[in-house]
This record gives structure tokens, sequence and C-alpha cells, in this order.
């Protein structure tokens, strides 16, 4: 007897009875669907932090998972949530672009709300049975038991506020909220400072002269203070009508120019907030221009990265699993390349080593290489080729 499903969609609001697939009033010369960043970080080298964490959250891989009594994995699910996480989210993002939105929204936003636009429920208990697609969205209001999305609608091509229920969607919450988000973090106050910065250079780069003209007399007298305007206009004319900025003066006056860069510690606050940043979210100045080492990934990976994808995985699980499917077996699990920094020279130790203590095949071997896998039976066992064979296990093969 199977399972009796409710299908529903995130905007119920949509008008069904439209039967175009596109709108041709409705067109944008960028990508509507894409939510924009706050303005004052577009300018500043924020994005490119932003930038480089987003994209190496992106390269780990979320799938839904079956596990055993232990807890260990067994299977990957054969179902519509996984088909989205691994293949198709939604119609206009891959798995890896979603992976990055998610985290891109998270950082700029501090809080990402992955939302399941079209899914099926349990009508007796209201609880999630599979996610069909799902997009993020940035919350808008708080109330006790939904949230207000601001979340694009694909049907219509325009973005719209929802209120949908907590435990439907799945919040993540930026976990170096504290030195990213809040008012008086020490990304904020870096934001301020390349303000700061920022205007400093367009005064300076203004193009004025920044003169002071000193009269052969004292000006305290109205007649001698219109005099000194008079003599000032005069100037300025000449500089103005002078094709090469020339203007003459008399002999007894004396012009000093001020427009000498002006000594301040900005960019020293800069520096010490930047490398106090990158210290907070053990970020490296090798990390970000890719030059850093194995070991120097691994530690990046282990504190800045799978914390992150580790608060992505768990609001999924806790959202999109539920109670129920969850004490049956099933996860959601994040999944990273092993192999990935390993050089070339190390690479062939290494699988030895997985080969001959039995914990991969060959087979697995090859495939993390990137080669296509061998034909013989033996790659998909688990044997140490090292050791000699049994007579039974010699005649069984």
């Amino acid at each position: 007897m199977g399972i009796i499903k409710s299908f529903l969609n995130a905007f119920r609001d949509v008008d069904k009875t439209e039967t175009n697939t596109y709108a041709p009033s409705v067109s944008y010369g960028v990508r509507p669907d894409r939510i924009r960043t706050q303005s004052y970080n577009n300018r500043s080298i924020i994005t490119s932090i932003y930038t480089r964490l987003a994209i190496d959250v992106s390269d780990i891989t979320i799938r839904h998972v079956l596990v055993d009594t232990d807890d260990r994995f067994k299977d990957i699910a054969d179902s519509k949530l996984n088909d989205a996480l691994l293949f198709s989210p939604s119609l206009d993002q891959g798995p890896r672009q979603f992976r990055q939105d998610i985290a891109r929204i998270m950082f700029d936003k501090s809080v990402a709300a992955i939302v399941p636009v079209d899914m099926t429920t349990d009508p007796m208990t209201g609880e999630l049975t599979d996610v069909y697609s799902i997009r993020v969205g940035v919350v808008t209001a708080w109330y006790p038991k939904h949230v207000k999305v601001d979340l694009y609608n694909e049907e219509k091509g325009i973005h719209q506020e929802i209120i949908i229920e907590k435990r439907l969607v799945a919040l993540v919450e930026n976990p170096f909220l504290e030195v990213m988000n809040l008012p008086n973090s020490t990304l904020q106050r870096l934001i301020r400072k390349l303000t700061l910065l920022d205007q400093v250079d367009e005064v300076s780069a203004s193009g004025k002269l920044d003169l002071i003209i000193q009269l052969p007399y004292t000006i305290k007298s109205e007649a001698r203070k219109k005099q000194a305007e008079d003599r000032r206009d005069q100037i300025e004319m000449q500089l103005k009508g002078s094709t090469y900025g020339i203007a003459y003066t008399d002999g007894t006056e004396k012009i000093t120019q001020l427009n000498r860069p002006a000594e301040n510690n900005l960019m020293a606050q800069v520096e010490y907030l930047t490398n106090m940043l990158y210290g907070q979210l053990g970020l490296t100045e090798e990390v970000m221009n890719g030059t850093a080492d194995e070991k120097t990934m691994l530690n990046y990976f282990n504190r800045t990265i799978e914390p992150i994808v580790t608060a992505i995985v768990e609001a999924m699980q806790k959202s999109f699993i539920g109670q129920t499917r969850y004490e049956s077996g099933e996860r959601i699990r994040l999944f990273r390349d092993p192999f990935k920094f390993v050089p070339v020279a190390s690479l062939a130790e290494i699988a030895d080593k997985f080969t001959r203590n039995e914990i991969m095949t060959a087979n697995e071997i090859r495939g993390s290489m990137g080669i296509p896998p061998s034909s013989d039976p033996k790659a998909d066992e688990l044997r140490n080729s090292n050791m000699p064979q049994s007579k039974l296990e010699t005649s069984e093969s």
C-alpha cells in the first residue's frame, strides 16, 4: 500500500490560469533571480573575501544518504531531494551555484533561508516527505513560528515575499556572525574604515588646488575683504582662462599650496583590521592568492569551511528530513574529495596504503583520480594484492 502524500508549492498565489511558458511583457537585462549584495561591499576587498569563501564552500558536495544503526554511511538515498542537491536544485541554478549562493547570502545577510519550493508532505503529520526544487532567499521578517522570505518566483519571473513555517525552511545562520555581521564586528569596522579611505581618496583627487594667497595688507574692514575676494576671483579667472593653467601675481603677494597628501593612519588601520579579519576567519594571504600548501589548505578547510558547510547541512537535515525519517536512518551529509590537495608524488604511496589495508578498491582509487575503472574483477575487491591467496579463495575466483 502506497504512502499518501500532498504536493505543495511555496508560491500558492501563482496564477494557475496562465498558460504561457514565459511572460513576454517581463524581461531583464541581468539575471532576476540573483540576490544582490549590499552596495558598500561591492567596492571593497570584502567582495573578494566573500567570493573566495563561497567558492570553497561550494566545492564540498551535499547529499541525501542512508545510514545504518551505527550512523555509518550505507548508501545514497533514492529521492527527489538528492536529485535536487546533486543535479538541479531549481530551473536557474546548478548544484554548485546553489551552494555558492547559500554561502554568499549567509555572509552578506547573516542568515540564508533555503526554501523548498516544490515538495510533498505527509497529510497526517505535516512533515516533508520529499523535496523537488529548492531556492535560497533572504529573511525579511521573523515571527514566532513563521518567517517572511524574499524569494524568486520562476513562474512569474519576479521576487516575492512569502510567509512560510520555520519547520519547513532551513534557516542557516553564519557561524562567523560575531566576526562578520554584528555592528561592531571586525569586518564591519573594516568596511567603515574602507569607506573613510575612499572618501579621503576622492577629496585628494577632486582637482582642487587648495591655495592660500597672502596679500600685502591686512584684511579687517569690509572694503579690504571685498578687495581680497576680487583678487581671488581674478586669479581663478586667470587659471581657468589659461591653456596651461598659469596665473601671475604681484611681487608682494605670496601663494602657499596646501594640496599635499594628508597624513593620517587610515591605511595602517585598514591593514591592521584586514590582518585581524584574516586571522579570525582562518584565512591567509596564501589561501587568497592560491599559493597555499597542502597543510595550510587542510587547516583552512577544517577551521573555516567545514563549520560553514556543517551549519548548512544541519539546517537542511532538521527541516528537510524531519524526526520520523531521521530515526529511520536518513541523513544529509557533506562529502569532500580527500585527494584534492595531495601532490602527485604522494598519490601513489597513499593509493598503495589504501588498497593494501583494504580501505578502498583499485577502481575506487582510479575513479578519484579521474581514470576509467578496470575491467579486471579483482579491481572491485577489497583485497591486499601483496598477500598470497589461499587455495579456497583461488578456487572460488
